[in-house]
């Protein structure tokens, strides 16, 4: 049976405008960094992407890396697309990045020109799209000149295949550097892409949060959640279908101190007086300031996807609760 998506899709999602930009993003965006490579259910990966768009959730994030292997879930998704949503692509926004290893050799890897915009094409093929909406360097590399990697950027937007470009661990010293460049050139620098949650600060310390709001630059952050530390996923033990049980590298044993279970438990605590997950405090608080345009989630099944939307159920948090909060980081 063909897709129909709800008709009410966009009656609930709040949509931030993403720095001084015209593009606006939903304020829950999906990202198909896990559980889209060739490994996992093809249709649970539909379900998902059915489920998201339904809620309004328009942004589509993934980059060339992704799956696993590496390419997989760009060709995934563009199956899903072509099979499912290739009407409704206008309504769509769509990322990519390139700049961690694709393929051997020295051109398959961190930000020179010849491997930004191979990469791109090769993304693009396997998408079965002629551009996309962002087109971003996913992270700095410090033996290309800046101006190469930033110029390359700009090329995909001369090109057409890229509407807007961003950049994606980026320092706030590398990203004045990169928006001067790019501000120079005119081109259409609209977002940052950092990791970001209670338990990952770092942008705030470093400033790059305050620069990139007070220079108009959208900023949608990645693992907002800190790879499922911030559910209740991990307080009464590991299980071993989870990231940490199996063990993947983006989560071990070691990342679940006495110390953070006891944070976790505390922070749960204060979720389900307001009536909330884990999962959807955890959302609100990096949403919390206006500052943050995006929280990018990833999903395993169709079910996570609705739970975390419904954090905009009760969006915002009093002065009392960020205190309490802080408290409990701080210990």
């Amino acid at each position: 049976m063909a897709y129909i998506p709800n008709g009410d899709r966009y009656s609930n999602m709040k949509y931030n405008r993403c720095g001084k930009s015209g593009l606006q993003l939903p304020a829950i965006s999906l990202g198909c960094w896990h559980n889209f490579g060739y490994n996992d259910s093809f249709e649970n990966m539909r379900q998902m992407t059915f489920t998201a768009f339904d809620l309004g959730v328009t942004h589509f994030d993934l980059a060339n890396n992704y799956g696993p292997p590496p390419g997989s879930a760009e060709e995934n998704f563009g199956k899903i697309l072509k099979q499912d949503l290739k009407q409704y692509r206008d309504e769509m926004i769509i990322s990519t990045k390139a700049g961690f290893r694709m393929w051997p050799g020295p051109y398959g890897d961190w930000g020179s020109r010849k491997y930004l915009l191979a990469s791109l094409d090769q993304s693009l093929k396997r998408m079965g799209l002629d551009y996309v909406d962002i087109f971003y360097s996913h992270r700095p590399d410090p033996d290309t000149p800046m101006e190469e990697t930033m110029y390359a950027l700009d090329s995909a937007v001369r090109q057409g295949k890229a509407l807007y470009v961003g950049i994606s661990n980026y320092t706030k010293e590398q990203t004045e550097r990169a928006y001067g460049i790019l501000k120079e050139l005119k081109t259409p620098f609209v977002i940052h892409q950092p990791s970001y949650s209670m338990f990952n600060r770092w942008i705030e310390t470093d400033g790059l949060k305050d620069y990139a709001h007070d220079i108009g630059i959208g900023i949608i952050v990645y693992s907002p959640l800190a790879q499922g530390l911030l559910t209740t996923k991990y307080i009464n033990g590991i299980p071993r279908d989870s990231r940490m049980g199996k063990q993947t590298g983006f989560l071990s044993q070691k990342d679940l101190t006495e110390d953070k279970l006891a944070k976790i438990k505390a922070l749960n605590e204060i979720a389900a007086r307001r009536g909330q997950s884990l999962a959807q405090l955890a959302l609100v608080w990096v949403l919390r300031d206006g500052k943050v345009t995006s929280a990018l989630i990833g999903a395993s099944r169709p079910e996570q996807i609705a739970e975390n939307v419904r954090a905009l159920d009760n969006p915002n948090l009093s002065d009392e609760e960020i205190n309490e909060i802080e408290t409990i980081l701080n210990q």
